[in-house]
């Protein structure tokens, strides 16, 4: 692991924390400073701190980088292709495997497998055509594109709302109604970096709604879908309304059922043809670890 620590000059006391950052040889770029913040690996004075943090004159500030500058290679293709045409691939991705690198996070990731079906489009190498992420431990449908223009039509799509996304969620508890909506603004939490949650520096809107699907003695599988994509949404949003996901160890159940991931599962895909127009629509099963969660949940 690579590391950078600088004490922040007279010249530079009273600017962001994100653009000193980016004024740095070693980070080089406003987006590269963002990544690093949003994935936790930026302390000032032994605290996370918000981008859009003013730095004093004297402030000591520490940066784990990723090991190397990474240039993603493609690799061999284990996960399975749903769809795959000129524009797109849609595939359904596996508990444990990371979406693309971030700080501190290594090869193999799902980028790597994307660049070898094609998967092209956007402003960082790293993640090649992707537009949207999954957890590493959340299960399902995950679209790429391979084309530049593939990519801006969906990521437009995205930010205008437009793709159905829609999880099972197996959570711990009783909801009170049968459907819900949950209107409840994320972050960065403002003591541990490598979590999201309602108090935060910096919350942007996020909105998740769910139906229950069936109940069960101790337990509740959900339905969700999703109106804003933010990390770890889900996760946070029924934890925050006590229905923790079962197995999640970081805002939930931990081990719960006999778990060693978080029961979450994209299960459905919808949306319009970035280049067509035509709609797709695509649904992967439950995998095995949560089916028989489920049955053991069932059996109470």
């Amino acid at each position: 692991m690579r590391s950078l620590r600088f004490s922040v000059a007279e010249h530079e006391g009273g600017f962001r924390l994100d653009a000193v950052l980016a004024a740095r040889p070693e980070i080089g770029s406003r987006s590269h400073a963002e990544r690093l913040l949003a994935d936790g690996a930026v302390l000032v004075d032994g605290a996370p701190r918000p981008k859009s943090h003013r730095l004093r004159p004297g402030a000591v500030v520490e940066v784990v980088l990723p090991e190397e500058p990474s240039v993603l290679e493609p690799r061999p293709v284990a996960v399975r292709v749903v769809f795959e045409d000129d524009d797109l691939v849609v595939v359904d991705k596996p508990a444990g495997l990371v979406v693309h690198p971030g700080a501190g996070t290594r090869e193999p990731t799902l980028a790597s497998q994307l660049l070898a079906l094609g998967a092209a489009g956007g402003p960082d190498p790293n993640r090649p055509g992707i537009v949207h992420r999954l957890d590493k431990g959340t299960s399902g449908l995950l679209v790429a594109t391979r084309s530049e223009e593939a990519w801006r039509a969906l990521t437009d799509a995205i930010r205008r709302r437009e793709v159905e996304r829609r999880y099972l969620a197996l959570v711990r508890g009783r909801p009170r109604s049968r459907t819900g909506r949950i209107d409840a603004p994320l972050g960065r939490d403002r003591r541990d970096p490598t979590r999201r949650s309602l108090d935060s520096d910096e919350p942007r809107d996020a909105v998740s709604f769910f139906e229950v699907v069936e109940a069960m003695p101790e337990h509740a599988l959900l339905d969700v879908r999703l109106e804003t994509g933010r990390t770890h949404q889900i996760r946070v949003h029924l934890q925050a309304i006590g229905l923790p996901v079962a197995g999640d160890p970081l805002y939930g159940a931990r081990g719960d059922l006999g778990l060693e991931r978080q029961f979450l599962h994209a299960y459905r895909l919808r949306f319009l043809h970035p280049v067509t127009g035509e709609e797709l629509s695509f649904e992967s099963p439950l995998p095995a670890d949560l089916e028989a969660a489920l049955e053991r949940a069932r059996a109470g």
